[in-house]
């Protein structure tokens, strides 16, 4: 069995064990909630980010990845060309990632040269105090979050329906970027995510 396909499994029966969930799988945000917002995150690309800077967007693609996770590289063509279709400067859509992971692998500096090297279409930003993630309640790399022109939460989970991309038969994401450009509601709202536990680091007590 396959890391990504036994991360699911464990996220899923982990998701069906909680009695206090927000949404149907994410125990922090439901659909319709305000997206948490996130200031000056330093990115790839040299500059520091807020959801702010990407007011003129009719929606927001929100991806949580890592370098460390091989879901999240399996993921990272498709958010690539995601972004070359319907991002840039030019676009409707603002489409950016955010990693919180503190180990060395996942640093600020392996991120950029790793985006760098790759071209990526879109900034990957870095939290090292891992607020944003808990702030979406994000369990995965990768997950997804897309908001509409309101930024509210209209989509929560994963990209599509199969980690190998020749297997795909419904991308969750992309559809419901195309039904917020459209003002509509997506067919499908919520996922299960899959890929990677998010390293949260151990609070002290």
């Amino acid at each position: 069995m396959r890391y990504g396909k036994l991360m699911t499994i464990m996220i899923a029966a982990w998701l069906a064990s909680s009695s206090l969930m927000a949404g149907e799988f994410n125990q922090t945000l439901n659909i319709g909630d305000a997206a948490p917002a996130w200031e000056n995150l330093p990115g790839t690309d040299g500059k520091n980010h807020s959801l702010s800077e990407l007011k003129d967007k009719e929606a927001i693609v929100l991806a949580f990845t890592c370098l460390s996770c091989p879901t999240a590289a399996d993921y990272e063509e498709r958010i690539n060309d995601l972004a070359k279709k319907y991002g840039g400067p030019n676009g409707k859509v603002g489409i950016v990632a955010v990693c919180v992971n503190r180990i060395a692998a996942d640093r600020l500096d392996k991120l950029t040269e790793h985006a760098r090297q790759q071209s990526l279409a879109f900034p990957i930003m870095y939290d090292e105090s891992q607020k944003i993630a808990k702030d979406y309640g994000a369990l995965c790399t990768p997950e997804f979050y897309v908001l509409d022109k309101e930024r509210k939460i209209v989509y929560m989970g994963a990209m599509d329906d199969a980690t190998d991309a020749p297997k795909v038969t419904q991308r969750f994401v992309e559809e419901a970027v195309i039904a917020t450009l459209k003002k509509e509601v997506p067919a499908v709202k919520e996922t299960v995510p899959r890929g990677c536990l998010v390293r949260y680091a151990r609070e002290r007590r």
